[in-house]
């Protein structure tokens, strides 16, 4: 069921996209990953990006978020590196924005954000906390937000529950309170300077990722990592109403493809064209300067 407000065109801006490559599925998924596709019910068989990116601008998305990802110490498994990233986004800059990663546990974690930023020349930061396994408001990572904020780019942090590890005995020793909202309204507070995009709805605390996104004048929120159907009505009410200016619309590439959230958010959420427009591209665009 298409969209009417992209109009045929290419113009959506997804928030929330991983590498469709062995770098981020095998490499620095491993295991973990495994357990997600799994629990999606999707094919981890990787393909390339000049097909990722025609599947996308086929779904009417012209823009998406490309996340980098470090979390070695926690895991074991090697990062995607920034360089790689960077990369990507120079071989099709009109389409990918690069947020890079750093792994808090590093001793050069401080060195490696500013890198990122001044040398790599990415547009931001994504934090998976439960796989790098931090807590973010912890004050041993003071150093790394302020700097952050000092660099003026925005970051993502997961918010929620994951699939990765899931179903494995323990989860594979990744710990779900990392991934509590209210641990980034912490750091929200303290930085009122940082833009901070938490993504996903954050399962099982949605009432506080709402809270803190209507609080929080620097704290927004995606729709990634969960099929329209499935939202939780509250979040997609105060997506429709008070929050309509601070939720982004994302994916979770690969997990979730383009054109089946899309296709899920036309049947399922019968929001008006003006606020349709906010979630698809217009909130994204001022968030990310495009």
């Amino acid at each position: 069921m298409p969209i009417d407000v992209l109009d045929g065109e290419a113009r959506a801006v997804d928030t929330h996209a991983h590498q469709p490559t062995s770098v981020f599925l095998e490499d620095a998924g491993g295991q973990l990953m495994r357990d997600a596709a799994e629990r999606f019910g999707t094919d981890l068989e990787p393909w390339s990006y000049a097909e990722m990116v025609d599947e996308y601008r086929e779904a009417g998305v012209g823009r998406a978020v490309l996340l980098g990802w470090d979390a070695e110490t926690n895991t074991g498994n090697p990062p995607v590196p920034n360089e790689h990233v960077a990369e990507v986004r120079d071989d099709y800059p009109d389409f990918f924005v690069g947020f890079g990663s750093v792994d808090p546990h590093k001793d050069d974690c401080v060195a490696e954000a500013r890198r990122c930023i001044e040398d790599l020349d990415l547009s931001g930061f994504k934090f998976q906390q439960i796989a790098q396994g931090f807590d973010p408001s912890d004050p041993a990572h003071d150093e790394l937000w302020a700097t952050i904020e000092g660099l003026g780019v925005p970051v993502v942090f997961h918010g929620g529950n994951t699939t990765l590890g899931a179903g494995a005995p323990g989860g594979r020793g990744l710990r779900i309170e990392y991934g509590d909202p209210m641990l980034v309204d912490d750091v929200a507070a303290r930085y009122p300077d940082l833009q901070i995009l938490v993504a996903h709805p954050a399962f099982p605390w949605e009432k506080e990722q709402l809270a803190v996104c209507q609080q929080k004048g620097n704290v927004y929120m995606d729709l990634s990592g969960w099929h329209p159907k499935y939202i939780d009505d509250q979040v997609l009410q105060y997506a429709r109403t008070v929050l309509q200016d601070r939720v982004m619309f994302g994916t979770d590439y690969p997990m979730i493809r383009p054109g089946e959230w899309l296709e899920g958010f036309a049947e399922h959420c019968d929001f008006p064209a003006e606020v349709q427009r906010k979630l698809l591209w217009e909130n994204a665009e001022a968030f990310l300067g495009l």
